[in-house]
């Protein structure tokens, strides 16, 4: 089978950083390292030959003792116009080292995804202009979707601030 032109451009021209490819039910996934995310995505969406003009999603997996390569992988959905066609794209962030590139100069849509993750799994996007939570308290600790927190919280629920 004939691997999409995405997977052997990102092969040809960020080595160091491709990982591997996936395909499910048509949908291709490509799992890079994420030193050069941003470098990545701007080729993405600058190529004639591709042009993702719009990120679609950002979402975070937390494989905890799943035995992937690294804890984390940050999810871009990109999707081009052009080309009617989509892509996911894993970014592996290592549990000791949970910073990654902000994409918010590329989609300024990214803006409220990158502070989801940031809020609820503990990834930092530098660059990012305004990394704060958006969905817990600001006084909140701990990030509440990895999969060593607690099932039934750490007793924020009693002790939730409400305003009245």
């Amino acid at each position: 089978m004939n691997k999409r032109p995405e997977i052997e451009e990102i092969k040809a021209r960020f080595p160091e950083s491709y990982v591997r490819d996936e395909e499910f039910r048509g949908d291709i996934s490509i799992v890079v390292r994420k030193e050069r995310i941003f470098d990545i995505f701007k080729f993405l969406k600058e190529d004639e030959n591709f042009l993702y003009d719009y990120l679609v999603d950002i979402t975070c997996i937390d494989y905890l003792k799943l035995n992937e390569i690294e804890r984390f992988a940050v999810v871009y959905h990109l999707y081009t116009h052009k080309n009617n066609s989509r892509i996911r794209i894993k970014a592996l962030v290592p549990e000791k080292d949970t910073v990654i590139s902000s994409v918010c100069s590329l989609w300024k849509g990214a803006n409220w995804m990158e502070r989801e993750v940031f809020d609820l799994f503990g990834i930092e996007f530098i660059g990012h202009p305004d990394l704060s939570r958006i969905l817990t308290p600001d006084d909140f600790i701990g990030h509440p979707l990895r999969k060593d927190y607690p099932l039934k919280g750490r007793g924020e629920r009693e002790n939730f601030k409400v305003v009245k």
